[in-house]
């Protein structure tokens, strides 16, 4: 534990000498820096929108899931009557906390998306709507639906089941697509981080062969451009999740009421999941640019 320890303060300290084989400036190093603060970028907001569209689809089932409809289709000198048959099925059915018939304003509220906010219902044959709010384990759908048929014909129970498994797999398909999109960011920029310490090992390569002429081995060698480029990935990662983190801040909210666009970003904790990804950045340009210079100094033996 402690070798362990001390070779990687001896990594953060560096070598005066090894550095110099890694050129502090050039297009190789602004590339790796560019990259890995774009990567970041982008990682943040895959990250907020994986959170988002899991937590937004949470807080919708958990209403659907609470609260059920029932249409009461009948003539229209039947429909006080089913509707108080309907009140006193649902006053004697256990599971159910609330239930009351929906107010014309509010039927009106309802249906303006669709057909504007002057729809006459009393000249229309629109059906009544009754709310169902749940308490405890629910209530029996099942059973529910077989004393409507019998009692009430023209009510209908809907337990809202096919809007809230839909919305349920979508949101899970959306929160693996934000993961799987941030796996990919990671191979990306350790692609690019490839490309960049390869042009590096490649145009340093007559200083390489005269250090091994003077007996540096390649690990001396390779570990010099390592150090190098795994702090710049991390200096580059940190940027880029600063500026990510705040644009995702920035994003305007609207509560209680939020989709998938206006509640993107993180709540509480959730805010240091962007912290993980510095450390990530680092570790793929570590690992990416260990590999190449092992097989680059290889090739060139």
């Amino acid at each position: 534990m402690n070798a362990r320890l001390g070779s990687f303060l001896r990594f953060l300290a560096g070598d005066a000498q090894a550095d110099r084989l890694v050129p502090p400036t050039g297009y190789t190093a602004r590339l790796t820096v560019f990259a890995a603060a774009s990567m970041a970028f982008l990682a943040v907001f895959a990250l907020a929108l994986s959170l988002a569209t899991g937590r937004v689809a949470d807080r919708w089932g958990e209403a659907l899931a609470k609260s059920s409809t029932i249409r009461i289709n009948a003539p229209v000198d039947q429909m006080d009557a089913q509707v108080l048959t309907v009140m006193d099925i649902l006053a004697t059915t256990p599971g159910i906390g609330n239930a009351r018939p929906l107010s014309d304003d509010e039927q009106r509220a309802l249906l303006a998306p669709w057909f504007g906010p002057d729809l006459p219902l009393d000249q229309l044959p629109i059906p009544r709507l009754i709310e169902v709010i749940e308490e405890g384990d629910g209530f029996d759908a099942e059973g529910l639906r077989a004393r409507l048929a019998g009692e009430a014909p023209g009510a209908i129970l809907d337990d809202h089941t096919r809007w809230r498994e839909p919305l349920v797999r979508a949101a899970k398909r959306l929160r693996a697509l934000g993961f799987v999109s941030i796996v990919l960011i990671g191979a990306l920029a350790g692609v690019v981080i490839t490309l960049a310490a390869s042009a590096a090992l490649a145009a340093n390569e007559q200083v390489i062969r005269v250090l091994r002429l003077v007996g540096a081995q390649d690990s001396y060698i390779a570990n010099a451009f390592v150090r190098r480029y795994t702090l710049r990935a991390l200096g580059g990662a940190s940027v880029g999740t600063v500026l990510g983190a705040l644009a995702v801040f920035l994003m305007p909210s609207s509560g209680e009421q939020g989709n998938f666009l206006t509640d993107l970003g993180f709540e509480g904790w959730q805010w240091l999941w962007p912290l993980l990804i510095p450390p990530l950045a680092a570790l793929v340009a570590f690992a990416a640019t260990r590999q190449t210079a092992r097989t680059v100094l290889q090739e060139k033996r």
